[in-house]
């Protein structure tokens, strides 16, 4: 819970607040802030729009965090948004991170409806409201030149 001199510094300190995750994390709350926009990372998004945050397959690389519940509430904050972060590859460049379908065994942290704006280092793109065919061809759009073609060929066949 932190060193000697954090604790020292909150212990009865009025300008601190600790809250257990359950009042936290809970959308309600959180769309109560006008304008709240949530922003969190991924491993990887489909071309549906499936973001993954936890896994990539069956391998966990970090656990449950509120993502999902921090995405619905900024979803219903008026004027809020949901910001899902990644870049467009890992391993040096030699693997996408938009595929077109997760593996099998992998976690989805946000489920395709609840997918607003994606960004990578190619720009961004809003997936509210959007027919699958047109996520598709967004995120395509934001993914590295390198693995476009391939997941334009990826589309054809899943749409």
């Amino acid at each position: 819970m932190g060193d000697a001199v954090s604790l020292d510094f909150a212990h009865r300190n009025p300008a601190i607040e600790l809250y257990r995750m359950a009042y936290t994390n809970n959308p309600v709350r959180i769309a109560q802030h006008d304008y709240m926009i949530a922003i969190n990372n991924a491993l990887s998004i489909d071309l549906t729009g499936q973001v993954a945050s936890e896994a990539l397959g069956p391998q966990m690389y970090s656990g449950v965090g509120g993502q999902l519940e921090f995405t619905i509430g900024a979803m219903l904050a008026d004027h809020g948004r949901a910001v899902t972060v990644l870049p467009s590859t890992a391993k040096q460049g030699t693997l996408s991170r938009i595929v077109p379908l997760h593996v099998e065994g992998a976690v989805v942290s946000v489920p395709r409806t609840y997918s607003n704006y994606v960004i990578t280092e190619y720009g961004t793109v809003n997936l509210l409201g959007k027919s699958q065919r047109e996520r598709a061809e967004l995120l395509i759009s934001i993914a590295h030149p390198d693995f476009q073609d391939e997941l334009r060929a990826a589309a054809k066949q899943l749409y």
